[in-house]
């Protein structure tokens, strides 16, 4: 098929799913409803379909009522039955697909399972409703005449017991359509090699020879992979390798900290940024406007949300919401229910609504990625918007970074430990520090009141992290690569004591 032809008939069907769309923007509680009552027919001769009565569930209180919410580690048992060749114990259909992920918090693997539904009508169809967002808002672009630069995990997928398990982005390239094969590069082939520095210069050697128009993966990886392509190339920016690149679709964290080094790398006003949200346990949410800082949840994937609001989070008063009762504003942890059999699944995730109609969203963090030893409820979102905002005032440019506190000892009060790695560092540490401080004061109430006068929180401590700290840690820790991340923020001291020592050896 030729590309002109290629790209005539993919922008007619992208248009067509457009007029879906605008069903569950008009009727989100409907929609929602109809997800969540499918979901319960479709598995009520599953094992948990029996245990808890799915055939007789018509409503959403009953499903609340009958249904605990849960955590990977309470269903953990019956996954690895399901792993080791048990059926229809939490889903109908066969699920032999496991993504595999280790997580920031715990070193234990999860495997979340990833049923042939969840692949196309959650996986695919988002990767293709990415692409009609996109093109309903720039009818100009020329997205289709090139191919997209997609960067996914190092590992391959490995067999135990007749299953399948791997990185999420090894199962969807191994099990790819042809219309996402036919418009990508690298190959299979070297998208699915495991060692990362190999195939960092293989993608390099295949993807320089493409028109490329459009990038995808994780910003912290990308920024590797396109530093590496300049260097390779002698390029002074990436329009001088691909000409007619116009849009970088990203997700999987943070693009705040990115975003400068970004616009060196590409230094047209009109090249677009295009955030997403997705996970090991399916797609949630796309941008859908140029420019925009807040996400479109998608409501039609065959996942069924739920919310906690996170000041009872944990707490004897703990109970979900329905997404029409949520509040703009408060921060939520999501529950989901999905076609993969996760029933009020616990992931981990956390978001602030910006919008009821329609329902976006802005992902501000995990519910184990925190600070809150001392009452101060330090989230992810207030961190990098911090960052941003010293990194603007400073002049200088961050690669990563993680915080931990120092717990009090004694007379000694606490505080917060950061371990930043520079890519342009502060003239000042102790200035950087004082803004950081203030930035962060401005943003968390509760660090303010915890600072005020030194009361219960001193000024944050600032380590300048040597060059390549955080890549030598995600190295031994075999992390290289795809979907890999460093954490940002933990209660404790894990990895913040590691790093240090790792900088001091």
């Amino acid at each position: 098929m030729s590309i002109p032809l290629f790209n005539s008939i993919a922008s007619w069907l992208l248009k067509k799913r457009y007029h879906q769309i605008e069903l569950f923007l008009k009727y989100p509680e409907e929609v929602q409803e109809e997800v969540l009552l499918n979901l319960l027919e479709f598995a009520e001769d599953t094992e948990i379909g029996r245990h808890y009565d799915f055939g007789s569930i018509n409503n959403y209180e009953k499903y609340k009522e009958r249904l605990p919410v849960v955590s990977y580690e309470e269903v953990e048992p019956i996954i690895e039955r399901t792993r080791k060749g048990e059926q229809n114990l939490f889903w109908p259909t066969t699920v032999k697909l496991f993504a595999k992920s280790s997580g920031t918090t715990n070193a234990k693997s999860k495997f979340i399972p990833v049923s042939s539904e969840a692949l196309e009508d959650c996986h695919y169809k988002s990767g293709k409703d990415l692409l009609c967002l996109y093109l309903n808002n720039n009818e100009d672009s020329q997205l289709f005449t090139g191919k997209s630069l997609r960067l996914g995990g190092s590992k391959e997928l490995y067999e135990d017991n007749g299953s399948f398990f791997g990185d999420l982005s090894a199962i969807l390239i191994d099990n790819m359509p042809l219309w996402a094969e036919f418009s990508s590069t690298p190959s299979n082939k070297v998208s699915l090699m495991s060692e990362w520095e190999t195939k960092l210069g293989a993608i390099i050697k295949e993807s320089v020879q493409e028109n490329v128009t459009s990038l995808a993966g994780v910003p912290s990886w990308m920024l590797v992979l396109l530093n590496n392509v300049l260097q390779e190339t002698g390029k002074e920016h990436l329009f001088q390798v691909w000409e007619n690149l116009e849009v970088y679709f990203h997700g999987g964290v943070s693009f705040s900290p990115y975003r400068e080094q970004y616009k060196s790398l590409l230094p047209r006003k009109n090249f677009r940024y295009y955030e997403i949200y997705n996970a090991s346990e399916g797609f949630f949410a796309i941008q859908d406007r140029n420019n925009a800082e807040d996400l479109l949840l998608m409501l039609d994937y065959g996942i069924f949300y739920e919310f906690i609001p996170m000041d009872i989070y944990g707490t004897e008063q703990q109970e979900c919401i329905p997404l029409w009762e949520v509040e703009i504003g408060k921060n939520y942890a999501i529950v989901i229910t999905t076609n993969s059999g996760l029933w009020r699944y616990k992931i981990g995730d956390t978001v602030r609504f910006t919008s009821k109609s329609p329902y976006r969203i802005r992902i501000t963090g995990r519910t184990k990625h925190h600070i809150n030893v001392f009452g101060e409820e330090l989230i992810i979102e207030n961190a990098e918007e911090a960052l941003k905002m010293v990194c603007l005032k400073t002049r200088t440019e961050i690669k990563d970074y993680t915080a931990g506190p120092i717990f009090m000892n004694g007379k000694k009060k606490g505080s917060h430990e950061w371990i930043i790695e520079f890519r342009k560092a502060p003239e000042d540490l102790n200035y950087f520090t004082e803004l950081l401080d203030n930035a962060l004061k401005s943003l968390n109430s509760d660090y303010e009141a915890k600072r005020y006068n030194n009361i219960t929180l001193e000024i944050p401590k600032v380590h300048v992290a040597r060059e390549n700290l955080f890549y030598d840690w995600l190295k031994i820790n075999d992390k290289l690569g795809g979907q890999h991340k460093i954490p940002r923020l933990s209660n404790r001291r894990d990895y913040i004591e590691q790093l240090l020592r790792m900088s001091s050896s």
